[in-house]
């Protein structure tokens, strides 16, 4: 097994720095187990390589793709205590009785006592902010979740959760890759860093051209695939993480190169500069 980094705020929060996504993993909308034991293999082939961060979501194949993590995860020979498990509540289930209740179906279906980072996943403008955060605070006072996180929150947004809440709001789950910078332009991840809030970025690789020359000097100099030069400029970045799909072995050994070493800061600051940036995520809005 790989030895994966961790993160750490000054709240004294830490993270693996390369998670493993499992989005359409067990189906899309709803369960589909025709490919069940291929998920799982691909679960655990990333287990063991390292990537003990595992991102899952109750709306994930209906809350299959949590049944999924749950097998994966046992006889692997691994304490619960390291793992890492990422897990989100669903827009639909934001009222304060219907987090407790979902939170309690998420573990039951994942087959642990307790989740170390649970997120709202996305943003229901009909549930006040205040309402949600609440019930994350009591299920973090009872154990049943150690860290409370939010997905795809505008700075306002995330301003009006941290009001609200006992607890600090440690992770904002956000679209940013090369290509997807909205979070630069408009300041999220400035705020987010002065409020020891890690950003963990999803789809890193999404809809990046990566046969552009700059990418193809820059794999050239350091020995790198083009990928991975895109993971690594992600996390050579303060406070940002990242998680990816690895639904086969040679694209989960290509994630794992992106570990291990550092893009110098100028050519960092150059890929900033000259990769053609879009403004706005094309999958979820900030909202």
């Amino acid at each position: 097994m790989s030895d994966v980094p961790w993160k750490s705020l000054k709240n004294g929060f830490a993270i693996p720095v390369l998670g493993q996504g499992t989005w359409r993993m067990g189906g899309v909308d709803t369960p589909d187990t025709a490919n069940d034991d291929a998920d799982i293999a691909a679960i655990r082939r990333g287990i063991a390589t390292g990537l003990c961060h595992i991102d899952t979501a109750e709306m994930y194949a209906g809350g299959h793709a949590e049944e999924l993590v749950g097998i994966a995860m046992k006889g692997q020979g691994i304490r619960r205590a390291d793992y890492f498990l990422t897990d989100k509540v669903w827009k639909t289930h934001l009222r304060y009785d219907d987090v407790l209740r979902a939170a309690e179906a998420s573990l039951k279906r994942l087959g642990t006592d307790y989740i170390d980072l649970y997120l709202i996943h996305q943003v229901n403008p009909d549930v006040p902010e205040e309402e949600t955060i609440r019930a994350m605070n009591r299920l973090k006072r009872e154990g049943v979740i150690r860290h409370i996180g939010v997905s795809n929150f505008s700075e306002e947004r995330l301003k009006r959760a941290q009001a609200a809440s006992d607890a600090p709001i440690v992770a904002n789950q956000l679209h940013y890759n090369l290509r997807i910078r909205e979070i630069e332009q408009c300041g999220l991840l400035d705020y987010c860093r002065s409020q020891d809030i890690m950003v963990i970025a999803w789809r890193p690789l999404r809809g990046l051209d990566l046969a552009l020359p700059l990418i193809v000097t820059l794999a050239e100099k350091y020995g790198k695939t083009p990928s991975q030069i895109a993971l690594n400029w992600l996390l050579c970045q303060e406070n940002v993480v990242t998680i990816t799909k690895a639904a086969n072995p040679l694209h989960l050994a290509e994630n794992m190169g992106a570990l291990g070493w550092v893009l110098e800061k100028e050519d960092a600051e150059r890929l900033r500069r000259e990769y053609p940036a879009e403004a706005v995520s094309d999958a979820v809005p900030l909202i």
